[in-house]
């Protein structure tokens, strides 16, 4: 059997939700759209459900999957609908919905519901992406309660840059949004990953983790909030063949890494059909036989090489870590000039085993 793997850690899952718990004394969204940031969605509520306060994905799809499995926690539509079709499933399966467009609103005020629906009501406050513009923010509020089809309504916005900690974009954000509010008696929501770990002054009675959650920082800078998470995934795999080159023979396609002196090459069962970065440089470490080794040449579709010269007690089989507790998904994403999230997102035809239930 082909040795690639990823290992989910979900006692880690469980630490890192409840260090945003912690930092925050607000209620949290477990955020696991795209299958759980590919560390997968089923199997990661199932570890949280006893004491998460809810869920948030992307679409229907995602949340009905979950229900499917039996997880019955308020589960987030972070997208909201699609279609005004979708309104009476969202109530059947008691699912939680934002409302980030003037359309979505007047589909709701037009339904027919056997329920009230929960509405999380989107702000946006200078991201641009979705959101209602700040001057409909009052009234679509008022029409939500005047439509007798919503029970609760909570606030919301995006933060664009959270994630720089030094940038003065997110307190610009929180103006607008908070002079948008007011005097809407409702909860709020606006904290993210970042916000979470680095914003402490921003109000909040609904935090969403996302990234966090699966032990990664969100920043390209030490901080010390992120330096408590604890990876959750290991991408791990083996040596597949070891060889030994003098020195000035090329290593892999296109010939971008010529061995300086005589090298000792071990070939490892990862490429990036596995969801390894193609675009990895040479350098790039991972942990071989526990100790630190060098990425060398291109990575392929099924396999990459590493430099073993100097890890003399790793050969034939030895285990790999690509990352994980030892090489953390964060400087493998900065070496490739990736992102966490896309690394994660990215994997695929790795089977993925738990641990930690």
């Amino acid at each position: 059997m082909r040795p690639a793997r990823a290992l989910i850690d979900l006692q880690a899952l469980r630490h890192n939700y409840r260090l945003a718990r912690e930092l925050t004394h607000a209620k949290a969204l477990a955020v696991i759209k795209a299958d759980a940031y590919g560390h997968g969605a089923v199997r990661c509520a199932l570890a949280l459900e006893a004491e998460a306060d809810g869920f948030a994905v992307a679409c229907i799809e995602e949340a009905l999957e979950l229900r499917a499995a039996g997880i019955k926690s308020p589960v987030l539509l972070l997208e909201g609908f699609f279609e005004a079709s979708e309104l009476p499933q969202i109530a059947q399966h008691d699912l939680w919905c934002v409302v980030h467009a003037l359309w979505q609103l007047e589909a709701i005020e037009q339904a027919q519901l056997h329920k009230p629906l929960t509405v999380w009501l989107k702000l946006d406050t200078g991201m641009h992406r979705v959101g209602l513009h700040p001057k409909d923010y009052h009234d679509a509020y008022q029409r939500l309660l005047a439509s007798g089809k919503v029970a609760r309504t909570v606030l919301m916005s995006h933060f664009a840059r959270a994630d720089e900690l030094d940038s003065p974009a997110s307190e610009e954000q929180l103006a607008v949004f908070e002079a948008a509010r007011q005097g809407l008696a409702a909860e709020c929501s606006l904290r993210n990953s970042p916000a979470v770990l680095g914003w402490p002054q921003v109000p909040s009675d609904w935090v969403r983790p996302g990234i966090m959650l699966y032990g990664a920082t969100p920043f390209e800078v030490p901080q010390a909030q992120a330096a408590r998470l604890q990876p959750v995934m290991t991408l791990q795999s083996r040596v597949i063949s070891v060889r030994e080159l003098p020195a000035g023979e090329p290593v892999g396609y296109g010939a971008r890494f010529v061995s300086p002196r005589p090298t000792r090459v071990g070939v490892v069962a990862m490429g990036y059909a596995d969801g390894y970065p193609r675009q990895a440089p040479t350098g790039t470490p991972v942990m071989v036989a526990g100790k630190r080794a060098p990425l060398i040449g291109r990575v392929s579709m099924d396999m990459l090489c590493i430099d073993l010269t100097d890890v003399p007690e790793a050969g034939l089989g030895s285990p790999v870590e690509l990352w994980g507790k030892h090489v953390l998904a964060s400087d493998v994403a900065l070496q490739a000039g990736m992102i966490p999230y896309q690394m994660f997102c990215n994997l695929k035809r790795v089977p993925l085993d738990y641990c930690g239930d």
